[in-house]
């Protein structure tokens, strides 16, 4: 054989063997197993969380991980009802899910504090605080634990309450019909108000047909996205309380079967989730209350400042009462209140 010959045949020989070589590389990346999960959240589609988190999150995991994890979204009860959510979960019939803390908080005790206490938090960052450099959020992560449940926390907002009639004073609350959940409801009523339970979807038909008279969903952006200000014209402030109101629960199963560097790319979205959506849901309440003064017609109603020492005594007796309801919340309600009387607030 010739000298040309034999490079060619060399040549050539190297090419195919590359190109085997590429192939099979190719045929491991597309074989490899494209994850599946499902997601129900307690957030209809009109809800402006549903695509600011919810779909934020599916998008953000999907393009870290290159397809290799893929969340199928879910809106409030079209798999489980909302207050079910925890015990999908559990049960690993869905891997992942958002919920409100007080839907589970029969189970996890500690998520009563989580969902809310009233008239605690001044500001924002103060409950951000609270959860990420205090150690909060870990302490409800480790409660979720023995249930098979990993907690996330998607972001720390105020929930304000809109009505059809102005709340001017504490008196106003007496016989007031509110759609709310958790510890708010045992607030509510015991203002005088009558706190209930109703699921997302069925909020707006309740307030239009007089069921009810007011509701809490966040704060303003929620309530608009919800379509509340068509019946409420009437904002209060301050809120309610500044919380946790939002979390992601992950089935801890299925997470640990993910290969790790996609459990890494999770726990860090997660993550970044947090701090990226606390901040940008404040941003968009400041735009979105200018809107509903001016399309709307909504007017704010702020509560004097005597008025809102009286709800605050009345506020203290839930936090305590949540206290007894375990170890932990003792803990818990011991640390907020030496965290509010640093600030100068108790």
């Amino acid at each position: 054989m010739s000298k040309g010959k034999s490079f060619w045949s060399m040549f050539f020989g190297v090419v195919f063997l590359l190109a085997g070589f590429c192939l099979g590389i190719q045929d491991s990346f597309s074989a490899e197993k494209v994850i599946k999960w499902k997601c129900q959240s307690h957030w209809p589609t009109a809800s402006s969380s549903y695509k600011d988190s919810l779909l934020r999150l599916v998008e953000n995991i999907k393009t870290r991980t290159n397809g290799r994890l893929v969340i199928e979204p879910f809106a409030a009860e079209s798999l489980v009802p909302s207050p079910e959510i925890f015990n999908a979960v559990k049960r690993g019939m869905i891997e992942m899910a958002t919920a409100s803390p007080g839907y589970f908080r029969d189970q996890v005790p500690l998520a009563g504090i989580a969902s809310g206490l009233p008239f605690a938090f001044r500001e924002v960052w103060q409950c951000a605080y609270f959860h990420k450099g205090l150690g909060f959020e870990q302490m409800m992560r480790e409660a979720c634990a023995p249930h098979g449940v990993y907690l996330s926390t998607d972001k720390v907002y105020p929930t304000e309450m809109v009505s059809k009639k102005p709340i001017q004073k504490m008196e106003d609350f007496k016989g007031l019909k509110v759609r709310s959940s958790g510890v708010l409801a045992n607030f509510l009523t015991a203002l005088g108000g009558a706190g209930s339970y109703i699921p997302g979807p069925e909020i707006y038909p309740g307030l239009a047909s007089g069921v009810i008279d007011a509701a809490h969903w966040g704060a303003v952006q929620g309530a608009a996205s919800m379509g509340f200000y068509d019946v409420c014209k009437y904002h209060l402030k301050p809120g309610l309380n500044i919380a946790s109101t939002d979390v992601w629960l992950i089935n801890q199963k299925a997470m640990d079967s993910l290969p790790a560097d996609i459990k890494e790319i999770l726990l860090w979205s997660l993550e970044e989730q947090f701090w990226f959506r606390t901040n940008q849901y404040e941003y968009l309440e400041a735009i979105t209350l200018a809107k509903v003064e001016k399309e709307k017609g909504v007017k704010v109603v702020v509560l004097p400042p005597d008025e809102q020492k009286k709800i605050t005594e009345v506020a203290v007796k839930i936090w305590d009462e949540e206290a007894k309801k375990s170890p932990e919340c003792g803990k818990a309600v011991e640390m907020l209140k030496d965290f509010l009387k640093s600030l100068g607030y108790l």
